[in-house]
């Protein structure tokens, strides 16, 4: 079976069951996992299904929209590979701050089962966590359609109000020379606040972020302790940081 009828069947399976498994998709499509794999990355970075960690849902089910149900597609399995080391860090009885990044979000299937707090200004991960050991306390104000994420100063107002043992953050751009870059004025003012509160601060952040440049300057590279990064990570790059003295663990 070809790409294009694999697709048809899976997004058809998806609209019908609202969520899938990858297992269930090989053998409907009498394929492999891997190849399944594949072709959810492709069908999610087209805005046809949201992947789950293990499978798929059905967009209008994941509280998401398109823009960022793709953001979070992207580079998948190094986002889960680093939320799996990220997830190793957080201890019984913990609060911690998660924001709103697209790899944050993918850290929830590995805390479900977590007695601990979770103070966040996501739509997605309030979602993920409702069903689950977490307590969640959602950060309130305006919010964003297009990140499904409460911004503003009455966010930044709220998020004051509390302190955490660790801070889950992620970051559009990462660079030696110039530090933290974000796409937007609102995710880095929400993302200062959070680590304000913090006892210590993970930057969540896969390896094509490294040394990349975007949008707004936001921070320097003392605002996180430790920078969580995939195997991917060029080894230059990775020795670099670490001679420049960041904690980084890949």
């Amino acid at each position: 079976m070809n790409f294009q009828a694999r697709k048809r069947l899976i997004v058809q399976t998806v609209e019908e069951r609202g969520t899938v498994d990858i297992r269930e998709l090989a053998d409907l499509l009498q394929t492999s996992e891997m190849t399944v794999r594949r072709d959810l990355v492709q069908l999610a970075a087209s805005g046809l299904i949201y992947r789950t960690r293990g499978g798929a849902m059905k967009v209008s089910l994941a509280t998401d929209t398109h823009r960022f149900a793709n953001k979070s597609a992207v580079n998948a399995e190094q986002k889960d590979y680093i939320c799996q080391l990220a997830a190793q860090e957080i201890q019984e009885g913990e609060v911690i701050f998660m924001d709103c990044g697209s790899t944050v979000v993918r850290l929830c299937p590995f805390i479900k089962n977590k007695r601990i707090t979770v103070i966040t200004n996501s739509l997605p991960i309030v979602a993920e966590l409702l069903d689950s050991e977490v307590k969640v306390n959602l950060v309130g104000g305006e919010v964003d359609k297009d990140r499904q994420a409460i911004h503003g100063a009455v966010a930044e107002e709220h998020v004051a109000r509390y302190h955490a043992n660790r801070a889950f953050v992620g970051v559009d751009g990462i660079s030696l020379k110039n530090g933290l870059s974000a796409g937007s004025e609102k995710e880095a003012s929400i993302t200062t606040a959070i680590q304000r509160q913090a006892q210590k601060t993970y930057l969540l952040c896969d390896s094509s972020k490294l040394e990349t440049d975007k949008y707004l300057y936001f921070a320097p590279l003392s605002l996180f302790d430790v920078l969580i990064t995939d195997q991917q990570a060029p080894a230059d790059v990775v020795a670099a940081y670490r001679q420049a003295g960041i904690t980084l663990i890949n």
